[in-house]
């Protein structure tokens, strides 16, 4: 059992993530983060100067989560022959994942927080960009590999949009979970753009 402080630190961040993606951050009093953590508001103090200083702790977390994500993504398809078959595997990979994420949460806290004025002016939601920019950046590379191997010339196609695409596709896809209360649309998500991007390269 870790004696620092990190197994509270953990509990509290967990609890006011599920609260922050089910009820909203500026919904959520730290009256309730510390009564449903379990733990004091002296030990919550312990570890964070305020709710603001919480909810960029939030959002730091979890964006160092999606890029260990994307990162597992990436190795998991490493060694796919052809940059066209390695795209499409990119995305089959987070399809054959999605009902293991979605049992996980049931939304993003992205959405929460991007939702929130307060947590955009203060820059908390600014790692998210940075999350943006480096799915883009990695997906970008492989769909110009994949075009070029297809001989389709990049005018044609906007390689930045089309990489953006499979991060929306997640979003609007947590949202679409959320509306009608069916995980499955995660998976049926990326399939149907697995499908789109096979098609595109022929």
């Amino acid at each position: 059992m870790p004696r620092d402080g990190s197994a509270t630190r953990t509990r509290i961040l967990d609890t006011a993530e599920r609260l922050a993606i089910d009820h909203g951050f500026s919904a959520t009093s730290l009256e309730r983060i510390i009564e449903e953590s379990a733990t004091s508001k002296g030990a919550f103090f312990h570890h964070f100067s305020s709710k603001a200083d919480l909810a960029g702790a939030l959002v730091q977390r979890y964006a160092a989560g999606d890029i260990a994500q994307l990162d597992r993504g990436l190795a998991a398809v490493a060694d796919v022959e052809g940059a066209g078959p390695r795209l499409v595997a990119f995305i089959e990979h987070f399809e054959d994942e999605a009902d293991d994420l979605m049992a996980e949460q049931s939304s993003c806290l992205y959405v929460a927080a991007l939702t929130e004025r307060e947590l955009i002016d203060t820059g908390t939601t600014a790692p998210i960009e940075k999350v943006v920019l480096a799915w883009r950046s990695a997906i970008a590379a492989m769909v110009g590999d994949a075009l070029s191997e297809k001989g389709i010339a990049a005018p044609e196609v906007d390689v930045d949009a089309l990489a953006d695409h499979v991060f929306v596709t997640f979003e609007g896809a947590f949202i679409l979970c959320r509306a009608t209360n069916d995980p499955s649309h995660m998976r049926r998500q990326l399939g149907a753009l697995r499908v789109l991007v096979d098609g595109l390269l022929g």
